[in-house]
């Protein structure tokens, strides 16, 4: 399977030095952009394929997981058998490089929304079962990175494959769209999941008739105890073709002036204003679910939201003081896949420095180099 798929010319170099002789040498494998470590994946395969070949890889990991990496820092370095390592290239970045980028999203969205929880919902964007575990394992480590710094950060994701990874049995969630074109109505949706699951909190989507705030007061008066209980929540997906239900361009902008002014009075780029008093889920679509839940008397009733909750977007709610309680999201998946190209190359053959020119960053210098780990 190795010989498969990887690439041709590391087959050949595989033949080659067994012709010609083996030598042991040490790989170091990079990213070129900042990241956090998420090296878990890749360091199990490679030692799972040691054991199977009967040979030794010693893995020197630089920086420990969940930790900061900047750009051109070899994460690893790996010493062994030219024969044996010469062809595992180009999975072993396959399994690191995506995790590492991913990793590093997900813990800048936990700190720019330091006191909201995360659900990961990357499994629909996902290309198949082994990038969805990999996207579920950065999302978690990025996520103990940020927690560790004060922030919430993700408390568990939508499905059961992956929930290990986030510290629970099975995922988490309600209902989708189609319950509610099922049912007929909002509320009949949600009576009908709380009949099927009555001892779990309901959490209610709001926006499949494109009445938010409407159905959403209509699922609150119908479920009163469970929002007395602060057990029911409103999911709010509205998507970027129209405004959430009472708003407009000028309303939105009434709405933040109310609650913080400050985010709408400077410079914004067009992404940055569409976050804000934009359609979809805005800034301003949040502040007016939670007036209108206030003003009905349904404090404890929770928001969630999602819809395009990167980074960016992140930085935007937490500026406008957005009062979210939970954002379900994939969009740590990196947006540009070029990013997330790791790179190795030989820097010993054996044990003498040797690297192609340009690459002189990546050899060893002892002690100084490492910021963390040692030989695993």
């Amino acid at each position: 399977m190795i010989t498969a798929r990887t690439d041709s010319y590391f087959n050949r170099t595989k033949q080659i030095v067994q012709r010609f002789g083996d030598c042991r040498v040490t790989y170091a494998v990079f990213l070129r952009r900042p990241v956090v470590s998420a090296p878990r994946l890749a360091l199990d395969w490679m030692r799972a394929v040691a054991e199977a070949r009967g040979t030794d890889i010693q893995i020197d990991l630089v920086h420990e997981e969940g930790t900061w990496v900047g750009a051109g820092d070899p994460l690893i370095y790996a010493t062994g058998s030219l024969i044996a390592l010469s062809d595992l290239e180009t999975l072993l970045l396959q399994k690191l490089g995506a995790a590492c980028v991913a990793a590093h999203n997900a813990y800048q969205m936990c700190l720019e929304l330091p006191n909201v929880a995360f659900l990961a919902m990357e499994a629909r964007h996902c290309a198949g079962a082994e990038m969805q575990e990999m996207m579920a394992y950065a999302a978690a480590i990025g996520s103990r990175a940020a927690q560790a710094e004060g922030a919430k950060g993700f408390i568990g994701n939508a499905n059961d494959a992956t929930a290990h990874w986030f510290g629970q049995k099975a995922g988490y969630g309600t209902m989708p769209h189609a319950l509610i074109g099922y049912a007929g109505t909002t509320v009949r949706a949600a009576e009908m999941f709380h009949e099927t699951y009555p001892n779990e909190p309901l959490t209610v989507l709001v926006d499949y008739f494109g009445r938010e705030v409407s159905d959403g007061l209509a699922v609150a008066h119908r479920f009163r105890e469970l929002a007395a209980e602060g057990r029911l929540a409103m999911r709010l997906d509205t998507h970027g073709g129209r405004f959430l239900e009472g708003l407009d361009p000028a309303e939105s902008y009434a709405v933040l002036e109310r609650h913080a002014p400050a985010a709408i009075r400077r410079y914004r780029s067009e992404t940055e204003l569409r976050h804000l008093v934009g359609t979809g889920v805005s800034a301003a679509a949040v502040w007016k679910m939670r007036e209108e839940l206030d003003a009905a008397g349904f404090t404890k009733v929770r928001i969630v939201a999602s819809s395009g909750f990167g980074v960016g977007k992140c930085r935007v709610m937490a500026e406008a003081r957005a009062p979210i309680d939970v954002v379900g999201t994939g969009s740590f998946i990196p947006d540009a896949w070029s990013e997330t190209y790791a790179t190795a190359d030989i820097v010993e053959y054996d044990g003498a420095p040797r690297v192609k020119v340009g690459r002189e960053f990546l050899l060893r210098r002892g002690e100084a180099r490492r910021k963390s780990g040692g030989g695993q």
